[in-house]
Formats: C-alpha cells, sequence, structure tokens
C-alpha cells in the first residue's frame, strides 16, 4: 500500500531529482493519481530523510525516503521521471533498464542535433545513441509519436508558452516565419532550487530583469519546434525575463501577417486546432490572459489581438512553469504512454487569486 491506496494494476513510478521544484510538483500531482504508486524517490543531498523533512506541505504522505541514484533499485519500477540537471540525465539513462519508460523533464533529449546541443550546453552529447529515439513531447502537437514512445523529452517552460499558439500558425502559413518577436517573463522558480546570488529575495524583488539575452538555452528548442512547422529554418528573437513572483510564465509574442490573413483568421485556426483539448484553450475575445487564471494548473490559455499597426498581431500565452511547463505535462505524457486518461491527476482547477 502507498498512499493509502491498492497497488493492484499501478503504475510504478520512480521520481529522480525529487528534492527540487519539478520533483516536488510531480510528488504533488501524483499523489492524487488513480493509477500511480511512487516507489522511488532521489535526492542525493538529502538522502536519509523523509520528503516531508524538505518539502513539509507533502509531509502528510506515505511516501518512500528520499535515497541518493546509486542506490536505487530500478526493479521494482515501470516509469521513471528525471527531474534532474542538465548534462545529468544523459549519464543516468544510459545506465538505466532499458525495460523502464523514462520522461527527462531536463534540457538533454529536447534537442535531436547533438552538434546544436553541444553548442549550447558547452558540452557534447553524453547519450547521442539515445537522443535518436527521444520524442520531443509536447503533448498537444506530438501525442501519437508520445503513445508509442519509450523516452520521452519534456518541453521546457519557455518553449512550450511559444509553441502551443505559433505552431498551427506557422502550418496554416497564416503568419511569416521571418517575424517572430517573443517577449518572455517568468517567475523564479524556473530557475530551479539550487542557491544563487541572482535569485536571492532581494535580488529578485520590486524590480524585473531581462537575462539570457540573445543567447538563452530556450532558443534553439523554439527555433527546432517552428523549423519543423514552416517545413524551413526559422530564427526567432526570444528574450525571457525574470518577474519577482513564485510561478507562472507569460510570453507576449508579436507576428507578421501573411498577406491576406487576419487577427480572426489566427484565432479561428487556434480555435479549431485545440477544439476539445482538455488543457489549451483560447481566452475569451478581448481578455487579456494572465498568470493568475493558470497558478496551480496544467493549462494554457491563449489570447489573440490586433495590433494597431497594420498587418501584424500579438499572441499572449501564459502557463504555470512548473505544471504545463514542466512537471504537469510530463505526467499528461505518462498518461498518454500508458494509455490512461490524458486527464488523470491534473484536473484542478487554477488557484485565483
Amino acid at each position: 500500500m502507498k498512499n493509502g491506496k491498492s497497488a493492484s494494476n499501478r503504475i510504478r513510478v520512480g521520481i529522480l531529482g525529487a528534492s527540487g521544484y519539478t520533483g516536488a510538483e510531480l510528488v504533488r500531482l501524483l499523489a492524487h493519481h488513480p493509477r500511480v504508486e511512487m516507489r522511488l524517490l532521489t535526492g542525493d543531498r538529502a538522502a536519509g530523510q523523509t520528503l516531508g523533512a524538505v518539502f513539509p506541505h507533502l509531509g502528510h504522505l506515505n511516501l518512500p525516503k528520499l535515497v541518493k541514484i546509486d542506490d536505487a533499485d530500478w526493479s521494482q519500477l515501470d516509469m521513471v521521471f528525471c527531474a534532474l540537471p542538465h548534462g545529468t540525465t544523459q549519464s543516468v539513462i544510459k545506465a538505466l533498464p532499458r525495460v523502464l519508460k523514462v520522461i527527462d523533464l531536463s534540457p538533454d533529449f529536447r534537442l535531436a542535433d547533438v552538434e546544436a546541443y553541444a553548442k549550447w550546453y558547452g558540452h557534447a552529447h553524453r547519450a547521442p545513441e539515445f537522443q535518436k529515439e527521444a520524442v520531443y513531447g509536447l503533448t498537444e502537437l506530438a501525442r501519437a509519436e508520445v503513445r508509442a514512445a519509450r523516452l520521452v523529452a519534456n518541453p521546457g517552460c519557455y518553449p512550450t508558452s511559444a509553441q502551443l499558439p505559433l505552431v498551427p500558425l506557422l502550418e496554416a502559413r497564416q503568419i511569416s516565419a521571418d517575424d517572430i518577436i517573443i517577449d518572455s517573463k517568468s517567475g523564479v522558480t524556473g530557475a530551479g532550487r539550487a542557491v544563487k546570488e541572482a535569485n536571492l529575495f532581494t535580488e529578485v524583488a520590486e524590480g524585473i530583469h531581462a537575462y539570457g539575452i540573445a543567447n538563452h538555452r530556450h532558443t534553439p528548442e523554439i527555433e527546432q519546434g517552428l523549423s519543423l512547422a514552416a517545413k524551413r529554418p526559422v530564427s526567432v528573437n526570444f528574450t525571457p525575463h525574470l518577474m519577482p513572483m513564485n510561478r507562472g510564465i507569460l510570453s507576449t509574442i508579436y507576428v507578421r501577417l501573411a498577406d491576406g490573413a487576419t487577427a480572426a483568421d489566427l484565432r479561428a485556426t487556434l480555435a479549431k486546432r485545440y477544439a476539445g483539448e482538455p488543457f489549451v484553450r483560447l481566452a475569451p475575445e478581448g481578455l487579456s490572459p494572465a498568470t493568475r487564471h493558470v497558478r496551480g494548473s496544467n493549462a494554457c490559455l491563449i489570447g489573440v489581438f490586433a495590433d494597431r499597426l497594420p498587418g501584424r498581431a500579438i499572441l499572449v500565452s501564459v502557463e504555470d512553469n512548473l505544471v504545463k511547463g514542466a512537471s504537469g505535462q510530463a505526467v499528461q505524457n505518462m498518461n498518454v504512454m500508458c494509455d490512461l486518461d490524458e486527464t488523470a491527476g491534473l484536473a484542478q482547477e487554477a488557484l485565483f487569486p
């Protein structure tokens, strides 16, 4: 028995990096999943402790103690979530039994081109043979591929907020692929839980600043997805900003309309593409989506606006960076991979205000 439920017909999962923000968010979501049993939690620096000692809000759950990855028993698992720093997961996945399904929340397998990975992340890819089988798991845009995958590369938070509105419009040839500006703002949890001077309260509070200007590592991931949609190379202007809030991403995207297209056409294309989707939806016309509209949920809310400049439009996309931007999308992918109800464990509404 785990989490007070029967272990029969359950998916036995391990969470590597459970002592980080995305790991804790996975636990929060999976604790109420009707078909999951959490058998393994790793956290090298907190090994031997209960998860409740690290995250008191999870202390009431009946969970295994944190252990080091080297002490993990893989034989008791069906699936592993890797919530580890970039560069670490490649070596870990190489050592895992091939029978395990894997969802990696790091950027280690997101870029199909291993040379591009080396350029942007500063070291050679350590598992290129596994990169060939990895499926980029932006669920709504790759559901069939995710269903058949053993290894899923969970998308980054910024790329999710950018690709969900842009990919259908590029596929429909309604916007120019040569004039896309993505201005994104993120909560501080996007930087992870490691202690960094730049993320101290006094460095973040009462202000906003841009970072990774012209060289943020999510740029090639965004361009990879948009290039596939446009069927030719696409380059974008992408600038992220750090906001004094815990969670949330808001991406304001400026696009040039294709000849004859209108903002209303863009809205109609997105409405058709995401009709029936449980987590991606359009905001009511004229309403500007806000991060508070999706906080704590697996939703992505998209707004479409005509620019005052002729021939241009503005898209606004919001998500919770820890849920749809990370752990929630990972659970969504697990559900698809295991042929479960895609909303299982993810049905909670946003926390408002």
